[in-house]
Formats: C-alpha cells, sequence, structure tokens
C-alpha cells in the first residue's frame, strides 16, 4: 500500500479514465469528509459509480474504498488545538481553513512527481513561468529563486505574449504554470502548443482534472476549501499553490546540494 493516501504516478494517471479522474479531483477537494462517506454516498455525491470508486482505489495502491478510509483516518489528526478555546469561533474557521490547505496539500504531495519536477528543471535550457492574475505573485517568487539557483529563467503575465511565446519555445526548454483553477484561456492554448511540439510542462494547481492539467506532463496539486471569505470577488486562496512552489524549490536545492 502506498505511503501517501493519494500517491499517483504519471503512467498511472495518464491512465485513467474521464470518470476516474473527476472522482479523483472530487476527492481531492472533499479530504475532510471523505473518511466519513460511505461508498454509496461517495457514489451519489460524485456522481460516479461504485465500479468507478473500486477501480479508483485498486489504482492508487488500496485493496478497496475501505481500506483506503482507514488508511485516510490514520493520517488525519482530529483533535482540537487547545490553544484556540478562548478565540471567537468565526476566527477559528478562518484559523482551521488555512490549516487544511497547508495539511491537505502536504497529505497530497506526490513524491514521484516532485523528483521528476526537479530533473526536469534541472536539464532545462531554460525556464518559463506562466501565470495570471493572483497566482502571478507565486510565479514571481518562483521565478526569482530559480535565477538566483542560477536557472535561466523568465516569466510571463500578459495573454498576448503567452501566447505568442509558446510557438517558439524549444524541446529543450521548460515550462511551469501556476494556475489556480487550470482553466485560463491562454495558459490552456499554450499548453496545446507545447503539447504538439513536445516541451515539458510542470503546472501547480488544485484540480487534477482541469484542462490544463490534462494537457500537462507533471502535475503538482494543492487542496483548495470551498469558504471564501471575499464571495464576491474571485480572490480564492492561492495558499496551496505558495506550499506547491515552496516545496518543489527546497526539494530541487536539496537535491543539487547532494549531487555536488
Amino acid at each position: 500500500m502506498s505511503e501517501k493516501l493519494l500517491d499517483i504516478s504519471p503512467d498511472i494517471y495518464q491512465s485513467l479514465s474521464d470518470s476516474e479522474r473527476h472522482l479523483l479531483d472530487y476527492i481531492y477537494q472533499n479530504m475532510q469528509r471523505i473518511a466519513t462517506l460511505s461508498i454509496v454516498k461517495l457514489s451519489e455525491e460524485a456522481n460516479v459509480s461504485t465500479a468507478t470508486i473500486v477501480r479508483l482505489m485498486k489504482k492508487l495502491g488500496y485493496d478497496g474504498y475501505t481500506s483506503f478510509k482507514y488508511t485516510m483516518k490514520e493520517h488525519r489528526n482530529f483533535k482540537e488545538d487547545r490553544v484556540m478555546d478562548d478565540i471567537d469561533s468565526q476566527i477559528k474557521e478562518a484559523i482551521r481553513k488555512n490549516e487544511r490547505e497547508v495539511l491537505d496539500t502536504i497529505h497530497m504531495l506526490n513524491i514521484g512527481q516532485i523528483e521528476d519536477a526537479i530533473q526536469k528543471i534541472h536539464n532545462a535550457d531554460k525556464i518559463y513561468v506562466f501565470a495570471r492574475g493572483f497566482s502571478e505573485l507565486i510565479g514571481t517568487e518562483l521565478t526569482i529563486k530559480l535565477q538566483l539557483l542560477g536557472k535561466n529563467c523568465e516569466m510571463h503575465t500578459d495573454p498576448n505574449i503567452i501566447r505568442v511565446k509558446s510557438k517558439k519555445l524549444f524541446p529543450q526548454d521548460l515550462v511551469i504554470f501556476v494556475s489556480l483553477n487550470g482553466e485560463t484561456e491562454e495558459l490552456i492554448e499554450a499548453a496545446k502548443n507545447f503539447k504538439i511540439k513536445a516541451i515539458s510542462t510542470i503546472t501547480l494547481t488544485t484540480r487534477i482534472d482541469s484542462h490544463l492539467a490534462k494537457l500537462s506532463e507533471i502535475i503538482l496539486v494543492g487542496y483548495k476549501g470551498d469558504q471564501s471569505f471575499f464571495p464576491e470577488y474571485e480572490v480564492r486562496s492561492r495558499l496551496p499553490l505558495q506550499v506547491l512552489s515552496r516545496v518543489l524549490l527546497d526539494s530541487y536545492v536539496i537535491r543539487i546540494s547532494n549531487e555536488k
């Protein structure tokens, strides 16, 4: 059995059907509740058959759905933090929201994917970071740190430049997408161009079933909570992407330091 709850290799991910990928994304986004759901209830909520659930669990390395739930309960820590006993209940929820996004993103990390991403970064002649909106903040930090590590790296956020650049890269280049939902039109268009030209891509996202993720070679997925404290605006938390970015860069530094 895999040590990670949802550890999945690129080969296995590519072998998943659309319904299995949809189910996997549903599990990602409902990690807090899955351990309490029966297979029938999960089937109803995710709108997939129980057979699809069983097939996905076996592909993930579990004997079945019950085995997966048991492992999840073993990994989870449901203890209340006594330090927060005197904090307002709404503030507690805000704290827990951030805690869940960090911890669940860490639980979802795929070591194999990270190792593959490290090698891609190490071998790339030039790295391009593409991001839009609030994800640009994470893309900027990622770009600067890669430059400090001696990599030839540049970032683009303008939609027209992204579209033009996507037609001019070379096979030895590497592209890193930073996208919360993986549905930004110009990023998807660029990813299609890279797939045609066999240019390696790494995507940091919270949607494993997004169009961008399906077009990417390596996908690092984080957990995004449903709650937003700014419901009138599209300013959802990028904390999961921040965690993914930091883990990726820290891991890269460790690997290249060990090789010296």
